[in-house]
């Protein structure tokens, strides 16, 4: 492994060339801005697969990530990007922070979809942007943040359609976008830990919530399973 340059929560960023960096996925897993955190055995392996199906699906439909391969079973090779420090969140259906910020009940659907932006900053518990917060920050421009919108909309079509075919309904998802030269594409990661996923037919959760509704870890890892072992029989 090359030298180490960044570690989050879930994740370390090592060197590998001067375009490229290595992504290591870790076992850990947390909630609520980092105050609950576990270790989950093999999750980081888990992820990173489910990341590298997801964002080779994602080029294959004209998606530009920065995903280029994988290192190992666990450590995928990515452009290096400049990340912007915020978190675009797109609801298909209502569930988590909305509607406890907002009189929207769980479960509402939102044609379109309902796009929002939060600052990456656990002390502050990640606060809600808007277009002019973003612009004073200098994190990005409007006219960015309508490509960045656009992007998400095409990300969200694509993502819809497989996870239907697996079966599941896709309420929500983050991503996390950085720039290369003059062009914003998608980096970090699409797992579990950044959408929510469910079973239409009995409401089941197959995402992070199972963790932060307090479920064990056994059944948290096998939900996660599950879905790698659907999504691998459909991409």
């Amino acid at each position: 492994m090359e030298t180490l340059i960044g570690e989050g929560k879930t994740k370390q960023v090592f060197s590998y060339d001067s375009d490229h960096v290595l992504l290591r996925f870790k076992d850990t897993i947390t909630a609520g801005d980092g105050a609950k955190v576990n270790i989950m055995e093999n999750k980081g392996v888990i992820n990173a697969q489910t990341s590298a199906l997801i964002f080779r699906l994602l080029e294959r439909n004209g998606i530009r990530t920065h995903y280029v391969g994988m290192y190992d079973e666990r450590t995928m090779i990515a452009k290096k990007l400049k990340m912007i420090p915020v978190e675009v969140v797109l609801r298909n259906i209502a569930t988590g922070s909305i509607v406890k910020r907002l009189p929207i009940k769980e479960g509402e659907i939102f044609d379109p979809p309902i796009i929002e932006y939060f600052l990456k900053d656990d002390s502050r518990h990640d606060p809600m942007l808007n277009y002019y917060h973003l612009e004073y920050f200098k994190l990005m421009s409007r006219k960015e943040a309508e490509v960045v919108e656009s992007v998400m909309m095409r990300v969200n079509e694509v993502l819809r359609d497989i996870i239907r075919k697996m079966g599941f309904e896709l309420y929500d998802f983050k991503l996390e976008f950085g720039r290369l030269g003059n062009e914003l594409i998608v980096g970090d990661e699409i797992t579990l830990d950044s959408m929510r996923v469910r079973d239409p037919k009995t409401g089941r959760i197959l995402d992070k919530d199972l963790y932060r509704k307090g479920y064990d870890l056994k059944t948290v890892k096998e939900a996660y399973e599950e879905f790698l072992s659907k999504l691998e029989k459909v991409v």
